[in-house]
């Protein structure tokens, strides 16, 4: 949903400041094209150097600049207003806001704010009890009824010391109410009333009650189609294994253990439009569970293994009429041939292959690579996994 789109981002002068460049970096990742406008009060906190660097863009910070450079210097803040698909305001303080509600236009991002016609989310973020105060309120509910998004603050400790709401949402939160915002502008997507299942993580095969075997994924990917999918319009359900980050917002989260887990949840959900299987499963667990620790006292243990159920394979066995089903191959050598064996044998009507072999794509990363394979398709993407995952999705359901 942030792939393509031009964003601008607008940063005020309180200590959060500093925690735009990450989200001007995360917007980046996603694909999207960003300019920042920063008022005086910012500049305080951050440099406008910082902001420039990262986006490859001059900061703008007052209406009229100190050297004029193109013919419309003077009215950058209306081209500006032309050029954005969404207006993102983080962190705003309650100046800023109080400004935006009684449509001032002091400053370069007040003025920009006044020009745009695209959405707008102002994340306000302040210290103490400001955030409650009278004033502010009544500020933000003028702004809910213009139509402006507004992301509330998050609880914990401010920067004064105290504890209260005010702190600027986490940078994946903020992505997150940018791809909701942008979603509603859109009436229908290609998955619109589709039912989508996404499966992520790994799965845990416990050995004893602290050991057990599992693998190195951390649903990065798994996510990121989870989103694409989201984004497109589907009612999504993700079913996840252990993994570190957060599930995202707006969709149906099930978190699971072990592969048996796994398959009770997908054969539940199996009547799913799409069914997603990018979750790394485990395809032996241990024939006994020993109820206590194993000791390592005298000989080591044997450990005697069985196959777990091939989801993929079973879900392709009673695939449902007009079901789209896609399945993931990581392999570490002959990519192309073990992947597309694979959907022939499982009965899949798309494999999302990627190689361990490559340092930036695979478990834990970022960034992948991936081929899509299909009938008479063999298309590869690379990029952020949220960019690469929303490029195929596009691709399967635009054919």
């Amino acid at each position: 949903m942030l792939s393509g789109k031009r964003i601008i981002l607008g940063v005020t002068g309180g200590i959060a400041a500093y925690k735009a460049a990450f989200l001007l970096r995360a917007f980046q990742q996603s694909g999207a094209q960003v300019r920042v406008t920063m008022t005086q009060g910012a500049r305080q906190f951050v440099g406008t150097e910082t902001f420039s660097s990262l986006s490859k863009h001059a900061v703008a910070v007052d209406i009229f600049p100190d050297v004029p450079s193109t013919e419309d210097s003077w009215t950058r803040h209306i081209s500006w207003g032309e050029w954005g698909d969404l207006f993102v305001i983080a962190p705003c303080t309650a100046n800023t806001l109080a400004k935006i509600a009684g449509g001032y236009s002091d400053n370069m991002l007040t003025a920009t704010v006044l020009s745009a016609r695209c959405p707008m989310l102002i994340c306000p973020t302040m210290d103490g009890e400001m955030y409650q105060s009278p004033a502010v309120q009544r500020n933000l509910q003028t702004l809910k009824e213009d139509g402006y998004h507004i992301l509330e603050p998050q609880q914990g400790y401010l920067a004064s010391g105290l504890q209260g709401k005010g702190r600027l949402p986490e940078t994946e939160t903020i992505l997150d109410e940018c791809r909701s915002v942008l979603g509603q502008q859109r009436s229908v997507g290609p998955l619109a009333g589709k039912k989508v299942v996404v499966t992520a993580g790994p799965t845990r095969e416990f050995i004893d009650p602290v050991r057990y075997i599992s693998n190195p994924s951390s649903g990065k990917m798994g996510i990121a189609m989870a989103e694409a999918a989201r984004d497109l319009g589907g009612e999504v359900t993700l079913v996840h294994g252990p993994i570190q980050i957060p599930a995202p917002n707006k969709m149906n989260a099930i978190q699971i253990t072990s592969t048996d887990d796994l398959f009770k949840e997908v054969q539940k959900q199996s009547s799913a439009d799409i069914i997603i299987m990018a979750a790394a499963v485990a395809d032996f667990t241990p024939e006994t569970h020993a109820t206590s620790k194993i000791k390592k006292n005298g000989k080591a243990p044997s450990l005697k293994l069985r196959r777990t159920p091939d989801i993929l394979s079973w879900l392709g066995e009673h695939k449902k009429k007009g079901q789209t089903l896609i399945g993931f191959a990581m392999e570490t050598e002959k990519l192309i041939e073990h992947a597309g064996e694979k959907r022939t044998r499982k009965k899949a009507d798309w494999i999302i292959a990627n190689s361990i072999a490559d340092d930036k794509s695979g478990f834990g990363t970022d960034t992948n690579t991936v081929t899509l394979l299909g009938d008479a398709v063999q298309e590869t993407y690379s990029g952020p996994k949220k960019v690469v995952a929303r490029k195929v999705l596009d691709r399967i359901f635009s054919s």
